[in-house]
């Protein structure tokens, strides 16, 4: 039994990933990024307890990936999709500009690569090369949420936008070095920086709330090179 339960959680991270689609869809991005956070909460947790039980399989990393597609890699790009469609060269009456928010699906597209990349790729094993779904998923949705409230707005410019969809794209798949959040112990002197990073996440969210959160996945890719280096 204990076997099933890694892949157990693992759909459940797929679950919250269809759930936040639809939310997605329908342009509720305070829903549907709150099913994309429980679906992240899940899928860190199916890694943790495939290893503490010590039931990795390959059918777990093929589904964890198929999950991640869904929850990291579908609802972003609808995200970004609708927050083009919000963007200022809609009102445009070019008849061409109906198509422009489709180029959010880049991110998708991406997504998809990145993590079939992921599954053959032997260097990230301990930590990550590109930036993974989970946290890019997040970076946009923060993005989306930010928009809607109107206090940034560059968020409403089309290019702007089409900006931070290639460069996610690119993030993606790009050959960069990064730290995961495992502990193979909780010493503060082999974990400092991830430490670091997580106390500065939580100060962050506490004073800038959702605004924290596009800073905080640039800060940890900050981090990264700093320490690869």
């Amino acid at each position: 039994m204990k076997r099933h339960i890694p892949n157990i959680i693992t759909l459940c991270n797929l679950l919250c990933g269809c759930i936040a689609v639809i939310y997605a869809a329908g342009g509720n991005v305070y829903v549907a990024g709150g099913w994309v956070l429980l679906g992240i909460f899940f899928d860190f947790f199916d890694g943790f307890f495939a290893r503490l039980l010590k039931v990795k399989s390959e059918i777990g990393l093929q589904l964890d990936s198929l999950a991640d597609m869904v929850t990291s890699g579908v609802v972003p790009g609808i995200t970004m999709y609708q927050m083009l469609q919000m963007s200022d060269i809609m009102k445009s009456t070019n008849a061409w500009v109906v198509y422009l928010p489709y180029i959010g699906f880049f991110i998708t597209l991406a997504s998809a690569y990145r993590l079939a990349n992921f599954n053959i790729d032997t260097r990230q094993t301990t930590g990550f090369i590109g930036l993974p779904t989970p946290a890019n998923a997040l970076f946009i949705i923060s993005l989306a949420v930010i928009q809607s409230t109107g206090t940034i707005m560059l968020l409403h410019s089309t290019w702007v936008l089409l900006v931070i969809t290639i460069i996610s794209s690119y993030l993606l798949n790009a050959n960069l070095p990064l730290f995961a959040l495992k502990f193979k112990d909780y010493s503060f002197k082999n974990n400092a920086v991830k430490y670091i990073f997580l106390a500065i996440s939580v100060l962050l969210i506490a004073i800038l709330k959702v605004i924290a959160v596009p800073i905080i996945i640039l800060l940890y890719i900050l981090l990264s090179l700093i320490t690869k280096r």
